[in-house]
């Protein structure tokens, strides 16, 4: 079983930023048709492909779809198959380590200080090491041959 083709449409060539993602959604079905998948998951993507290609010329409407299917088939394959595009972990893990790190660590330097306002000099801190965290996650995943050759952005 193959992934099927995204219909052409030349009416996107005015529109650029839908033409964006519609390129990157046609570089990911690309990506996927390199891999090895089970049936299973060709049928789900191929749905998401009849989906977008059942979409009259709205463009609003074929954009909105097109981020919207992108963002299902790359989370279903990562729970599935634990395959994660390029700098996957790192995204995630700046804003976790943002939340998680630098707020608490704001927090503590403005407390000590006597002054809140070194609440935003966590930030920082957390924002690299959520990032540390998520580039270390990434290169073990390239190391196990767990990541796609495509980063979305």
């Amino acid at each position: 079983m193959e992934i099927k083709e995204l219909k052409q449409r030349p009416s996107i060539q005015q529109n650029e930023k839908l033409m964006i993602a519609y390129t990157q959604y046609n570089n990911l079905l690309e990506t996927l048709r390199k891999e090895k998948l089970p049936n299973d998951m060709i049928l789900f993507i191929n749905v998401k492909i009849d989906d977008i290609n059942a979409i009259s010329n709205s463009e609003k409407e074929l954009k909105k779809q097109l981020r919207k299917t992108q963002t299902s088939i790359l989370s279903k394959i990562e729970k599935e198959l634990k395959l994660v595009t390029k700098n996957h972990y790192r995204n995630t893990w700046l804003a976790v380590g943002m939340a998680a790190f630098g707020i608490p660590l704001g927090v503590a330097f403005g407390a000590s200080l006597g002054n809140m306002a070194f609440l935003g000099i966590g930030l920082p801190i957390g924002m690299i090491i959520g990032m540390a965290v998520g580039t270390n996650m990434d290169t073990k995943a390239f190391d196990e041959g767990r990541q796609l050759d495509l980063e979305i952005k």
